[in-house]
């Protein structure tokens, strides 16, 4: 309605012979020609709304930013945005809608798994674009996903698992996580890793996501002879969780909890006194010492409020948009063919620190960081790489450095 009333009073102006601005005509949409749609799909509702609203803030807010210093190409971008619900099939229905009624050459959007599962049926038919933003198990290789500040296992698991087995003294590890195929994923690599290092696998469960019952699966980690817990556990459940572990008493400097999804902003929800002590592993944290991390929680505050925190799925989010931006101006045009043909090798100076595409797999180097939560509900950073680790998505079936699976020809299985 809104494109029609602009397109009703351009033709209007023309009429009256005033200068009215150029509309381009995508089968039947109307945009301004100075304009480039993109569409923002993160949940506002929902069981993982409790992160996406931020990611959905974060995504804005680059765009604004982009826009202040002229946009993409000389036009501006104009965001489409969608709430998918937490529901992987709103999530593809959502994807439908952008890809064809709104032809927007990119989407930026998903945070589980599940969600980008769905989403990606609708990019590669299409031959759309996805810029995904999160941390996940690994095993893809799609041209038509750009995984812009997405950690791989490799990138979680290869620096924390030995850091809890050396630095802590532990051995004996229970897994737990959500039930579907993230969680699962990280398990299956961190028993491979688990088992290189002498650490046992005492326990691997799951409870549906947006569980919020923990009680008995509390008391199963209790009972099993676990002296460290490793969770994949997500969205509002991990608030549950955390509290009913608290609730039974645990002590995280007796029973380490370490998770590769808890972020500064469910720390938030659930009281950092619940998590307080407990480890992270992910690239990215507020505490990160960087002038560009300095700037951008600074703008997160001024844009969502000083009450805001930053974390690792938004930051990824902040360092996709940018990069889309630069592959879009290196390329001269938007098309996702162009983008991804010039994407490879680019380097965004993100909060988190130096940021690449790798030219084969179209994912990230990140530097791995393990944080320590602390009673303001922030993590201090009590190890991290040196130099930004090469992602490797199939580390899971033996990829290593010499021996690449996901190129850039495909998956070579």
């Amino acid at each position: 309605m809104q494109n029609r009333r602009t397109f009703i009073k351009a033709s209007g102006l023309a009429a009256m012979g005033l200068a009215a601005p150029a509309i381009l005509r995508l089968d039947g949409r109307a945009w301004a020609a100075d304009e480039i749609p993109v569409g923002i799909m993160y949940s506002l509702t929902g069981t993982t709304a409790i992160v996406e609203k931020s990611m959905n803030q974060c995504a804005q807010m680059a765009i604004a930013e982009i826009n202040a210093k002229g946009g993409v190409l000389g036009k501006q971008l104009k965001p489409i945005i969608e709430d998918p619900a937490s529901e992987p099939r709103i999530y593809s229905e959502k994807a439908r809608k952008l890809a064809i009624e709104d032809q927007v050459p990119v989407i930026f959007g998903c945070y589980t798994t599940a969600s980008r599962k769905a989403v990606l049926p609708v990019v590669e038919r299409r031959k759309g674009l996805l810029v995904w933003p999160t941390w996940y198990e690994g095993e893809e290789c799609s041209k038509n996903v750009l995984y812009a500040g997405s950690a791989v296992p490799n990138q979680q698991l290869e620096n924390s698992l030995p850091w809890l087995k050396k630095n802590l003294g532990k051995s004996k590890l229970f897994i737990v996580g959500s039930d579907y195929a993230f969680p699962r994923g990280m398990a299956k690599t961190s028993k491979t890793i688990c088992q290189g290092i002498g650490m046992e696998v005492v326990g691997d469960e799951y409870l549906p996501l947006g569980h919020t019952e923990w009680a008995s699966m509390v008391s199963k980690i209790g009972s099993s002879g676990a002296d460290v817990i490793f969770s994949n556990v997500v969205g509002d459940s991990i608030v549950a969780f955390y509290r009913e572990l608290r609730n039974q008493g645990y002590d995280f400097e007796k029973l380490p909890l370490c998770s590769s999804t808890t972020t500064e902003v469910e720390i938030k929800a659930m009281g950092p006194e619940y998590a307080q002590g407990s480890y992270v592993s992910l690239p990215y944290f507020q505490t990160v010492d960087t002038p560009q991390n300095k700037v951008f929680v600074e703008a997160f505050k001024a844009y969502a409020g000083t009450d805001a925190v930053t974390h690792a799925a938004m930051e990824a989010v902040y360092i996709g948009v940018n990069m889309w931006a630069m592959a879009a101006e290196k390329a001269g045009d938007v098309s996702p063919e162009a983008v991804v043909a010039n994407a490879g090798g680019l380097s965004f100076d993100a909060p988190q620190g130096k940021v690449t595409i790798d030219p084969e797999n179209l994912h990230s180097y990140l530097t791995p960081r393990i944080g320590k939560t602390r009673a303001d509900g922030l993590l201090d950073i009590v190890d991290q790489y040196p130099e930004p680790l090469l992602p490797l998505p199939y580390s899971s079936v033996g990829e290593t450095a010499e021996k690449r699976i996901c190129t850039a020809g495909g998956a070579v299985l």
